[in-house]
């Protein structure tokens, strides 16, 4: 089985290793560059982990800060996940037991 890819975000990092520690510096150099984004898209693109960039945008991150796509984004293996088999050691129940949904009732008038 081929590994699994994953990445980790280091915006925050990279701003503070730049002197900015505020979402807010970051807005106006965006702008400058054609990239409008509202306080809090800015906000999550620096605390959270994207799961969507456009090219543009990280273009102009690359470009504020003067560093490398590596220095942005740190390519990681996914830690694997193995399903356990039927009856495997532990729950003694096969599947998900007693997590199964409860049929709903149609109560006409």
């Amino acid at each position: 089985m081929k590994a699994k890819l994953d990445y980790r975000w280091h915006l925050r990092e990279v701003m503070a290793t730049r002197g900015m520690f505020s979402t807010t510096d970051l807005r106006p150099l965006l702008a400058e560059r054609g990239i409008a984004l509202s306080p809090s898209q800015t906000y999550r693109l620096v605390v959270e982990r994207p799961e969507r960039l456009s090219l543009t945008t990280l273009m102009a991150l690359l470009d504020i800060f003067g560093c490398s796509m590596e220095e942005l984004i740190e390519p990681v293996t996914a830690p694997s996940r193995r399903r356990k088999a039927v009856g495997e050691a532990g729950t003694g129940e096969a599947g998900v037991g007693g997590f199964r949904p409860k049929r709903a009732r149609i109560v006409r008038e």
